[in-house]
């Protein structure tokens, strides 16, 4: 095989549309743009994003920040409201959270911050523990607990 002998393969080239050559070839007159219009004049192009005249999507969207609406809801707990409503060797979860009325029940994760005093010695078993407040909770002589179902919601 020479490269003087080398061809394409059955069907792969096609010849070019030649519109406007009459009412013979089947793509005369119109030359198959329509009647009137803009997309029927010569040089039109579409505008990247156009949607006919409906808001396109890029001006629909917010231009700054977004806020995922399926997100889990979160509320960040201090040590000073743990330490003002629940003494020592109680559980700190989330239905004792609810059931002292400190979060809503809408609510599906809990952080415990490190703003404020620890005066008790408690267990407490949320989603997550900031790296101060786990500190003060150890040096209370309280335990931190993983959740059982920690992986159930990822």
């Amino acid at each position: 095989m020479k490269l003087n002998e080398l061809k394409p393969a059955e069907g792969a080239v096609k010849s070019r549309k030649r519109v406007g050559r009459g009412p013979g070839s089947g793509l005369g007159k119109t030359s198959a743009r329509g009647e009137n219009g803009q997309k029927s004049r010569r040089g039109y192009s579409r505008q990247r994003g156009f949607e006919g005249g409906q808001m396109p999507l890029h001006r629909r969207l917010p231009k700054r920040g977004f806020t995922n609406i399926f997100a889990p809801l979160t509320k960040e707990i201090a040590l000073s409201v743990i330490s003002a409503n629940f003494k020592d060797g109680e559980t700190v979860n989330i239905e004792s959270l609810r059931g002292k009325k400190l979060i809503s029940s809408r609510i599906e994760r809990i952080v415990v911050l490190a703003s404020g005093e620890l005066t008790c010695k408690v267990t407490v078993n949320v989603d997550r523990v900031t790296k101060g407040a786990r500190e003060a909770i150890l040096a209370k002589g309280g335990t931190i607990q993983e959740p059982a179902d920690k992986n159930a919601n990822l």
